[in-house]
């Protein structure tokens, strides 16, 4: 179940960081997100923080299980 959360969650920190890099340098966002929904700049980064958040949750709950 982890594996599934961190792909996901490196998924999510890539689209979130390439809307907002893509809206922000070049005018048209990257990926497949801005497809799905219409974001504000700001919420492409709340995308990517989200990503992260849950990398380091599924790795400390790793880490809490082997002792």
């Amino acid at each position: 179940m982890r594996g599934i959360i961190n792909v996901v969650a490196v998924i999510a920190i890539i689209q979130g960081l390439g809307g907002f890099i893509g809206r922000m340098w070049f005018d048209r966002e990257w990926g497949f997100l801005h497809r799905l929904v219409e974001l504000p700049l700001p919420a492409y980064l709340g995308v990517a923080l989200a990503g992260v958040v849950a990398l380091v949750w599924a790795d400390t709950a790793k880490k809490r299980d082997r002792g």
